[in-house]
């Protein structure tokens, strides 16, 4: 590989990241709220004080979080925050700072979703290549119908429909939460299985979802593989079906399959959001939920900036690793 190409690359992935945080800082500010403004008069309101002295704390708080600050140097203290992954504090959490609210969120959406993408990828991917093998068994074409509906509901349905029929009608898994409420987590076999329970229908609205997706995409490339001339030649030369089925046909039609993988490995950070609403799962799409609804500035931006970034650093080892996965993939000039 050229090293000019990688530092090409390397240089590309530092302006998609600077653009990311530029936009991720004033589009937030657009709306023109007052954050700190709303949130002490929700506070007010709730514990019903007369609103007297609310702009003298406005202007403190805001002095605090570095909001009375022109725009400009807002902005330059913002980039070089980023630079050292320090996001300040959670302006309706305060005085949580923002990496300590995403430190408690990311292992339960990496958790879920790295476990179902990573099984759906493989199920998916073999009864893919399974419906369009022409030696495979004839019962496997009756999973083409079910597999196409799949694909095309979203999570989220397909999670409200589990609710509905396993939590609210069968009362087989609890309804939201990713643990029993007021216990205490802790590293032992009861927790571990109060935490499976509680994750197993969302998983399993995310896995049914995707399983659809990348059988179809699979099933496609299958049929391209199998027209092609090596594979007539290997065919010819009498090689065994197993040995055209795994070491011809699924080793070159997975290429693309692991392209659309490692984007979905990068995507893992913004998890499947509205499925974490629906399950009140403490994971990192229902804390960017909450954000939203809460208008926390810091929040937000810490949270959006840490999925562009797993997403381009996916798409930047993508780039440099794929020759070593095709060989006849080269970035070399002719």
């Amino acid at each position: 590989m050229r090293l000019d190409y990688i530092v090409r690359r390397l240089v590309l992935f530092v302006i998609v990241v600077w653009a990311a945080a530029t936009l991720n800082f004033f589009l937030p500010r657009l709306s023109g709220k007052d954050p700190i403004r709303d949130k002490l008069l929700q506070q007010a309101a709730a514990g019903g004080y007369v609103h007297t002295g609310i702009q003298q704390m406005v202007e403190e708080y805001e002095r605090k979080f570095g909001l009375d600050k022109p725009l400009w140097q807002q902005y330059l203290t913002y980039l070089g925050d980023v630079a050292r992954l320090d996001f300040g504090y959670s302006i309706a959490n305060y005085p949580r700072t923002v990496m300590g609210i995403m430190a408690d969120s990311l292992p339960w959406t990496v958790g879920l979703l790295l476990t179902t993408t990573l099984l759906a990828f493989a199920i998916g991917s073999i009864l893919g290549a399974l419906l369009a093998w022409r030696k495979s068994p004839r019962f496997v074409q009756y999973l083409f119908p079910p597999l196409l509906t799949l694909s095309a509901i979203p999570y989220f349905l397909l999670g409200l429909c589990l609710i509905y029929l396993f939590a609210f009608r069968l009362k087989w898994f609890p309804l939201f939460g990713g643990y029993t409420p007021g216990t205490f987590p802790a590293l032992n076999l009861g927790f571990a299985l109060d935490v499976l329970k509680h994750s197993f229908l969302p998983a399993l609205s995310i896995l049914l979802a995707s399983l659809g997706f990348w059988a179809l995409g699979m099933r496609g490339m299958m049929v391209t593989v199998e027209g092609e001339d090596y594979m007539t030649f290997a065919e010819a030369a009498g090689l065994k079906s197993s040995t055209l089925f795994f070491t011809y046909a699924i080793r070159n039609a997975l290429l693309p399959q692991t392209t659309s993988l490692g984007l979905a490995l990068g995507h893992i950070l913004s998890g499947a959001l509205l499925v974490e609403v629906i399950f009140s799962y403490p994971g990192i799409g229902t804390t960017l939920y909450h954000a939203i609804r809460q208008f926390d500035y810091f929040l937000i931006q810490g949270i959006v900036f840490t999925i562009v970034l797993g997403v381009t650093i996916a798409t930047l080892i993508l780039d440099l690793i794929y020759p070593l996965l095709d060989p006849r993939i080269t970035y070399h000039r002719a």
